[in-house]
């Protein structure tokens, strides 16, 4: 995996970092442990402008707090062993770059939960990031990665721009 050359000079959120590109899509990469996990998601992340909804789905211990960290990583946060899946706070946040809103939904029961949580206040305020991205139900604007587990252990990670579930995306990350 070729590395993205260092930012030269502080970005902002309406761009990539300086000196990377933005990202490509789709995706489909593997990776053999969390280290390469973690890259996959440093590399993604150089490319982000900071108003991103990342959606990752995969079955449990795919690796989805893995690339949580490596995104937390490219976007500038210095202590990503802080960065854990917040399965029973529901929500993390990490000060980088630009804000990122870590939400885990693996407890909540469906959208009714989500909007309860008002996870749509964080859309476009900074990086989202959503474990268990599966839950929520209604149109948002993200980048998906789908972690699945291979025979052999290594992951598949594909990573695509989409609305979920093929929906047409919504404007600026926000709910239809």
């Amino acid at each position: 995996m070729g590395k993205s050359s260092a930012p030269s000079a502080s970005p902002t959120k309406d761009a990539p970092a300086e000196g990377t590109a933005n990202p490509v899509f789709p995706k489909l990469l593997y990776s053999g442990s969390s280290e390469e996990t973690q890259a996959i998601a440093r590399d993604l992340a150089r490319g982000l402008r900071g108003d991103e909804t990342v959606f990752l789905v995969g079955e449990l211990g795919a690796g989805k707090t893995m690339f949580t960290k490596g995104l937390a990583a490219g976007l500038g946060f210095a202590d990503v062993h802080q960065v854990c899946s917040p399965t029973f706070t529901l929500m993390n946040v990490y000060p980088a770059r630009v804000p990122i809103f870590h939400f885990d939904l693996y407890r909540l029961s469906g959208s009714d939960d989500v909007i309860d949580l008002g996870f749509e206040d964080y859309l476009g305020e900074g990086v989202v990031v959503v474990e268990w991205a599966e839950k929520i139900a209604f149109p948002i604007e993200a980048i998906t990665v789908l972690i699945t587990v291979e025979p052999d252990e290594r992951r598949r990670i594909e990573i695509d721009r989409t609305g979920i579930r093929g929906d047409r995306p919504s404007q600026g990350g926000k709910p239809t």
